[in-house]
């Protein structure tokens, strides 16, 4: 009995420990303010990471993911959430990374690696019913909230709205740009007429200022969604077509969305979350495959969280390949497939 019991105490004791030394992983990972999906993405892979004793990831969120990206590529942070236009101008030592140049930057970018797709949100256009707007082709003349003072949301603003009415910011409608923790109010207190923003479904932001009045989304009319214009745009770096029934899109009280044909229809930001390439095979595969894994409990935590493209790697819905210079982690490339998931060669390194 004396040595069934010690027996029994020393393999439990062995299984602590080895627990306890695969938890002592201490990861870093930067993200942006709380709300979104690629908060909600990274701050519940620290929850089921932590849990199955894969790594402490230690997070700070409210970040600038430009610098946040830049910082995984030259090994001072493990983990960040990065909306894939960033690592396609890190490569070309563009906007944000000009300082870099091109040849830095090319080679910063090659260090990153992906670990799932999101989508980040999808740009409509929506306004207040009481402002009277009746479409896309009722904007000419008005004052639209289209991002913030810089960034690639507002460059997909101004092209969304550019390839759906053949409007330029100043030059058919009034461009109004405000930093994103001030766009309830602006929304709100009629300081414009309508917006055109990324949205997730339901969106948080349009949930907030419903207390101001019922409002109306508009889809991206069909056919100038199928255009060449539209189409290629909606493949550059960062971006995805989108399509998904009205139905589905979880619209609160007081929001009608206009659609011709039950679709909803717009431009699409995907992102994913990255890490080194350094980052050793075994750790990431882990990672990702608690992340595959727990898909079902990180959706019900967020009610958008099921319409924000996690669990979606299809290679156009999810923004890979092409011009977007990021690829999978080998580590990530395993789990999805030992899951059952397709990962296109174009997405491998």
């Amino acid at each position: 009995m004396s040595k069934f019991f010690s027996l029994s105490a020393i393999v439990a004791a062995t299984a602590l420990a080895a627990t306890s030394a695969s938890a002592q992983v201490n990861l870093t990972a930067e993200t942006a303010s709380p709300g979104g999906s690629v908060h909600l993405g990274i701050s519940h892979l620290g929850e089921v990471a932590a849990k199955r004793g894969i790594a402490n990831i230690q997070l700070s969120d409210g970040q600038t993911l430009t610098n946040s990206i830049q910082n995984v590529a030259e090994g001072k942070t493990d983990i960040a959430s990065a909306p894939y236009i960033l690592p396609f101008l890190m490569s070309k030592g563009r906007g944000p990374y000009s300082k870099l140049g091109a040849e830095k930057g090319a080679e910063l970018a090659g260090n990153l690696r992906a670990l799932y797709p999101m989508t980040l949100g999808v740009f409509g256009l929506y306004a207040y019913n009481s402002n009277n707007i009746k479409g896309w082709d009722d904007i000419k003349g008005r004052k639209i909230l289209n991002g913030p003072p810089r960034g690639a949301a507002l460059t997909n603003a101004r092209a969304v709205i550019q390839l759906t009415t053949g409007l330029k910011d100043g030059d058919g409608y009034e461009g109004v740009q405000v930093n994103w923790g001030q766009a309830p109010k602006t929304i709100s207190d009629g300081s414009v007429e309508a917006a055109v923003l990324p949205m997730l479904f339901p969106d948080t932001r349009i949930t907030t200022v419903l207390s101001a009045g019922d409002m109306t989304i508009w889809s991206v009319p069909k056919e100038k969604f199928e255009s060449e214009a539209w189409q290629k745009y909606t493949r550059a770096p960062g971006s995805a077509p989108w399509v998904m029934d009205v139905a589905d899109m979880k619209a609160p009280n007081g929001v009608t969305v206009v659609s011709e044909d039950g679709k909803f229809r717009g431009l699409a930001t995907i992102g994913g979350d990255v890490v080194h390439k350094d980052m050793d095979f075994d750790l990431v595969k882990a990672l990702v495959t608690a992340h595959i894994e727990t898909l079902d409990e990180m959706k019900a935590k967020a009610p958008f969280a099921s319409n924000a493209g996690f669990g979606i790697v299809d290679v156009v819905e999810s923004g890979m390949c092409g011009a977007n210079p990021i690829k999978y982690h080998p580590g990530a490339v395993a789990a999805w497939e030992e899951a059952g998931f397709k990962i296109d060669d174009c997405a491998k390194e």
